[in-house]
This record gives structure tokens, sequence and C-alpha cells, in this order.
């Protein structure tokens, strides 16, 4: 596909997929991984034949502070120790873009480099912010990569309540890694991506 797809509507489309993401019952998740800095949790995926991954931990800033470090922009890359580069392809109004990033081989390569290309939407939600993308067939994949999906996926951010200069923040990834890789390497790589995403943003925020 060489077309962009209006992004309006599929903006809208993606926050109620992720607000409905964010309704799913305690119950219906499973632990997958507990470290200091988060939880992570995991249901089967509605979308694909994997999972829909949730994170969640308490982050020691404000909440546009963090959404900056997450959001397609100049932090993401500094700090995330997966991704390897990051380009803003298209740029739409109201907080939307199109971007191409590329994340490192994982578990002794037995993943190999990724590519994705991503619509990305930053949006109000309650007192804080979501920050949302999903995949998009678009462009040329380059050599020597495996171009990846993500299906529906974000970060809800919010202050807490009764402190205010710390935020919960919730993430929902479900990323389809393609090529021919066992379950099993998929579902360890996934689980410590997602917390080491959360000890690699706080380092990140205190410098």
């Amino acid at each position: 596909m060489d077309v962009l797809p209006d992004a309006a509507p599929l903006a809208t489309k993606l926050r109620n997929t992720l607000i409905q993401y964010h309704r799913i019952a305690d119950g219906e998740w499973r632990v997958a991984k507990k470290t200091k800095d988060a939880t992570v949790w995991r249901k089967p995926s509605e979308e694909f034949s994997g999972y829909l991954y949730k994170a969640q931990g308490v982050v020691e800033d404000v909440t546009n502070r963090i959404v900056d470090h997450i959001r397609p922009g100049p932090y993401r890359l500094d700090w995330d120790s997966l991704m390897t580069t990051m380009d803003i392809m298209e740029t739409f109004e109201e907080n939307c873009c199109v971007m191409r990033y590329t994340t490192a081989g994982q578990l002794w390569n037995i993943i190999a480099p990724r590519e994705f290309v991503d619509f990305s939407y930053t949006t109000s939600y309650e007192d804080g912010l979501l920050t949302c993308g999903i995949s998009l067939d678009y462009g040329e994949v380059r050599p020597n990569f495996v171009r990846g999906f993500n299906h529906p996926c974000g970060w809800f951010c919010v202050p807490l309540k009764d402190y205010p200069s710390h935020s919960l923040l919730t993430g929902y990834i479900q990323t389809e890694l393609r090529g021919m890789l066992p379950q099993s390497a998929v579902d360890t790589a996934m689980s410590s991506t997602l917390a080491n995403f959360y000890s690699d943003l706080k380092k990140a925020l205190k410098t």
C-alpha cells in the first residue's frame, strides 16, 4: 500500500480501541513478568494469533514530560535501547504522524532486526494523555530487516491523584514480529522488552 489512510478516522478508531483495552477486567489478564519498575500481563489477542500485553508502573515525573519521551520525537531514540533508527515520514494535524523505525536483534539474534512503519496519534485522556499507534503497509522494506506489524497499541499516562508529580503509565502492546520464530522466544522477548522499557525510561527522565 502506497497511499496513506485518512488520518482523522484512523485516529478516532485507534483511540476507541485503546480505551476498550483499558476497560478489560483484571481477571482476564495473566501475569507474565514482574520487576521493581513494572508488572507485565498478557491475554490472547483478538487481532492475531499472539498475545496482547499490558504493562503498568508508577513513573516519578509529570505526565507531559513522560509522554514527550515516549511518542515519536527527539527523545525516544536517545533512551530506548531497542530502537536503532527513527524517521518521521509524514506529519498530519492533530498530533498525528507516520514514522518508520528499526529495532535491534534480540535473544542473541534469534529475533533478527525488525522494521516498522506506524501511524502515531497523541491525544488527551482524562487528566492525562494517550499516545497510540498502529502499523501501516506502507513504503519499501529496507534490506536486512524483517517488516514487523504493530496491531493497535498505546500508552496511557495519568497523574496520581495524591501525587500529581508522579504518573501511572499503562501500556498495551501487541506486536506481530513475523518471520519464522518460535512463539516461546517471542513471548520471552516481549515481556522482557516491556519491563526494560520502564527502567530505561526512568533513567532517561532522571538525566
